[in-house]
């Protein structure tokens, strides 16, 4: 049998019922169901920042909630666990979901918004030797509408449908996908956790999409496609193929196919509206590294040198990436032309040092872990998870790189200078995160 995907254009209001309506992916859904739809917040801030390919358009949810009122659906529940640096910061969530319009819907439509910190986790084992905590309310729903955004990962190569399920877990158990088991690894857990909630419609985000995601500092393109399938599998297929690659070479897309017995070569997809050929962009999604992997291009493009700063890995979980960035925007800004002296950091769970270097600055506390008893190493250690800022500071300060401190004080607003990309550049409408009262 084969398994429908609608791949459509999105260009006005209306777009994205024609596009779940052609790909049938409501007609499992019963007016009595209790439905929840996770929409994806990989990330949010305070200030103005580029929302654009990293966060699920408002108007894709508003369309997906106005069809379930439609259908006469009544038990609506949104929710998102949006990871910040301030692991108990409950008002950065409760701000995201006011911007974006959740609260009009909670008060047009009598939809429920949850953090789903807020809310109870139940442990569901992942295979015999793993278990991890899932929220409750999408875990007891009886449909799960899935709302990713169609965009590439610096860790994961895609993140769709089945990537976006991650934001369900507590954050121990988000921790643990981020582990060193070469065979248990990031891939393979994302390939098992959508076959431990309910099934329901996935529906890709695509009216913009990002190159080198997942986050504000990638690139986004406004693309205006929307694909939608009530197989997350199958959407997660096409939507990777738009994107420019083949689901063969995306190991948790090959470890889930194998895992149901199918093909990753679309073969039995029937693809209605556009064809991929029509609608696919190649979407860059690594950051440029120097050949050997130590420093990244930009770096060695300006000429720095006496430091080795390896190129990040599936290992690295979301706090110490948020951190990853700001050192390495630092980093830049502290290079004056003169060779710093032989300093190496570390990151994520796996990174062995180098012998000889002078100083090791190992970026967190797994790095700090696992370095611990290392004698033949001149370890600087940054402890914490997620790492403390002004920590961070005071260890490159003693390996000799004199980076601002003024740049990890103000973490909360940085991301608002990445707006400067988008002056005068119409396409990226502030629009599509809103729903007017």
């Amino acid at each position: 049998m084969n398994h429908i995907v609608a791949l459509t254009q999105y260009n006005a209001k209306g777009n994205v019922k024609e596009s779940i309506e052609l790909s049938k992916a409501f007609s499992n859904l019963k007016p009595s169901d209790k439905v929840f739809i996770k929409p994806n917040i990989v990330f949010w801030a305070r200030v103005p920042f580029p929302k654009w390919g990293v966060i699920t358009t408002s108007t894709v949810l508003l369309e997906a909630v106005e069809l379930l009122k439609d259908y006469g659906v009544n038990d609506i529940t949104i929710g998102e666990g949006i990871v910040t640096l301030k692991p108990n910061d409950r008002e950065t969530a409760n701000h995201a979901f006011e911007y974006l319009g959740y609260s009009t819907l909670a008060n047009r439509y009598g939809v429920k918004v949850i953090n789903i910190f807020d809310r109870p986790f139940e442990k569901v084992a992942l295979d015999n030797d793993i278990d991890i905590s899932l929220n409750t309310d999408p875990l007891h729903s009886d449909f799960l509408i899935n709302l990713p955004v169609l965009k590439t990962h610096a860790q994961t190569v895609v993140s769709l449908g089945l990537k976006n399920l991650k934001g369900l877990v507590n954050i121990a158990s988000r921790k643990k996908f981020h582990n060193p088991d070469e065979n248990k690894n990031l891939h393979y857990m994302i390939s098992r956790l959508y076959t431990l909630l309910p099934k329901g419609a996935t529906i890709i985000d695509g009216i913009f999409t990002l190159e080198r995601g997942p986050s504000f500092d990638g690139k986004p393109r406004k693309s205006n496609i929307i694909i939608a399938s009530e197989d997350t599998l199958s959407a997660d297929f096409v939507g990777a193929k738009v994107l420019g690659h083949d689901p063969a070479t995306i190991a948790y897309l090959e470890m889930a196919a194998k895992n149901e017995g199918r093909n990753v070569d679309l073969s039995d997809i029937e693809i209605r509206g556009q064809s991929i050929d029509a609608l696919a962009s190649f979407h860059e999604y690594t950051f440029p590294y120097s050949e050997d992997g130590t420093l990244p291009k930009k770096l060695q493009k300006m000429g720095v040198q006496g430091l080795s700063y390896p190129k990040y890995d599936s290992t690295m979980c979301t706090y110490c990436a948020a951190l990853n960035g700001a050192v390495l925007t630092a980093i830049t800004f502290a290079w004056q032309g003169k060779p710093w002296h032989d300093v190496e950091v570390l990151t994520g769970k796996k990174m062995q040092p180098t012998p000889g270097k002078k100083f090791t600055v190992l970026l967190g506390q797994c790095m700090v872990n696992l370095h611990k008893n290392n004698t033949s190493i001149h370890a600087i250690p940054v402890k914490g998870c997620p790492p403390d800022p002004k920590e961070t500071v005071k260890a490159l300060h003693q390996a000799g790189i004199e980076v601002n401190p003024l740049i990890f004080e103000h973490l909360d607003i940085a991301p608002t200078y990445y707006m400067e990309r988008y002056k005068n550049k119409p396409e990226f409408d502030e629009n599509f995160y809103q729903i007017d009262e």
